[in-house]
């Protein structure tokens, strides 16, 4: 199909002439940043007068589509897709806060030229989880551009201390959004380093520690980017040519440590967004990893031998859905340290991510690694639970059962898509080798190698796995969850 030529997207069709002050140094420009900070301070902008203009830099020397942005005047069209609060949501805004764009590696005055501005307040960034490094290659203040993210900070952040005289009041908010833990007590650690090493001046590093604020973040959306596969159906939705087009799911979560300060200088509970600004996001974490996580992972081996192929499928089903659904809410929700009311609310919000029509998540992409993420999402669940009820959660020995089961690699005469370390899987051959499912039971839970710990040790687990192993043979997966659940 041939598409109509169109005019490029501009500011001055869309009577967007006026320029905003740079609030804010985003270091990135990709998916994620501009469908969901990006997103976030624009919505600001318009909806309660935050007037905050962002510069894009540049991270890495690779040209990517950064051309793109100077030409289209920084603006580009978000796509908003999924499921939020059972509703069906496929919206599109344009977003129009990014004010320029700054490539430090062919204009490094220009870059630098940033820690002058008058209203700067705010650094965000999302450089990738190998972003926030350090690097002692990186010896010099003046080896100019620099590689890393940190050592790029820290040069803006000395540039704007001596430009400002150390001025308290021009200290900067720093939010990073790297999915590490700690990740703005991590930046911090390497700015100060940098400063070390460099040997900048003393009153530097007390600027660094006590005019600035470094807050730490859980960040979740999902953003597929730019819809390579369907460019045609978003271009014709639109009346102008756009080159930076990004597509996202409706749900957003943004867990920020920080207090009442940081609400005053910017209003993200005006957001009408799922911005909590909290003291400890641990707790927060944890229950993202055990409930998003962990149901994706407690699910994908019991789907698939159910014969599901993606997630809504599993989710849209009634007799795959009765295990997620009850896993979740009566046995990882109970044992987790936040107020039930709030976990639930965001266990249906998990769920409605499940169901978006808009995105096809393959059970057998989830299914990578599934030992390991078993260990991490779910384990924790079954460990809590049983010392706490003096039980064990039958959902999830169920589908620590079907994981195993999984791991003989066919089902029914077809291949299963085990995607694991080499040496797991042949560790499983070897455990199938057995016929008796005692034995498969109980080389499968004491093995270290698997799980760090003996997980025989946990009272009936061995024996319990064993009777949903020959269940699951001997009936077939449906008859055998429900005989083993009640």
């Amino acid at each position: 199909m041939e598409l109509k030529l169109k005019n490029k997207i501009s500011r001055e069709d869309l009577n967007l002439d006026k320029k905003l002050p740079i609030k804010i140094v985003q270091f990135g420009g990709g998916n994620f940043l501009r469908a969901f900070s990006d997103y976030v301070v624009d919505k600001l902008n318009i909806e309660a007068d935050f007037n905050a203009g962002i510069a894009h830099v540049k991270v890495t020397p690779s040209k990517g589509n950064f051309d793109v942005f100077e030409a289209q005047e920084n603006l580009y069209t978000l796509f908003i897709r999924g499921v939020k609060k059972s509703k069906t949501i496929d919206e599109k805004r344009i977003i129009s806060a990014i004010q320029k764009s700054i490539n430090p590696y062919e204009n490094y005055t220009d870059y630098l030229n940033l820690a002058k501005e008058e209203q700067l307040q705010f650094i965000f960034s999302n450089t990738t989880e190998s972003g926030i490094v350090f690097d002692e290659l990186e010896n010099k203040i003046s080896s100019v551009p620099h590689k890393n993210f940190p050592a790029k900070l820290t040069s803006l952040l000395y540039e704007r201390f001596k430009f400002f005289h150390g001025a308290e009041d021009k200290g900067l908010t720093i939010i990073p959004s790297e999915l590490i833990n700690d990740n703005a007590t991590t930046l911090k650690s390497y700015i100060l380093k940098y400063a070390e090493l460099w040997n900048l001046d003393k009153h530097f590093t007390d600027w660094v520690e006590h005019c600035n604020s470094f807050h730490n973040t859980l960040v979740d959306r999902i953003v597929p980017g730019y819809p390579k596969d369907g460019t045609e159906f978003y271009l014709e939705q639109l009346d102008y040519e756009d080159g930076l087009i990004v597509v996202s799911e409706a749900f957003l979560l943004w867990v920020i440590e920080g207090n009442q300060e940081l609400l005053k200088k910017i209003p993200f509970d005006k957001a009408n967004e799922n911005i909590l600004i909290v003291n400890d996001l641990n707790p927060y974490r944890t229950s993202k990893v055990r409930i998003l996580n962990g149901a994706h992972t407690a699910m994908v081996a019991f789907s698939i031998l159910c014969g599901k192929e993606t997630v809504k499928e599993a989710i849209d089903d009634e007799f795959t859905a009765k295990l997620i659904n009850e896993a979740v809410f009566k046995e990882i929700i109970p044992v987790l340290d936040m107020p039930e009311d709030e976990l639930k609310v965001y266990a249906e919000d998990v769920f409605d991510r499940f169901r978006n029509p808009f995105l096809k998540h393959f059970l057998s992409s989830i299914a990578l690694n599934s030992i390991s993420k078993f260990k991490v999402r779910v384990l924790p669940t079954l460990v809590e639970y049983t010392k706490k009820k003096n039980q064990l959660p039958k959902n999830i020995v169920f589908a620590l059962a079907s994981l195993i089961r999984f791991y003989k690699c066919e089902w029914q005469n077809k291949t299963l898509p085990v995607l694991d370390d080499e040496s797991i899987i042949e560790e499983f051959k070897s455990i199938w080798n057995s016929y008796d499912y005692n034995q498969i039971a109980q080389l499968s839970l004491e093995n270290k190698s698997f799980w760090d710990v003996d997980l025989t040790e946990i009272p009936e687990l061995r024996n319990e796995v064993a009777k949903a192993l020959e269940l699951i043979d001997s009936l077939g997966i449906k008859e055998a969850y429900t005989q083993f659940i009640n």
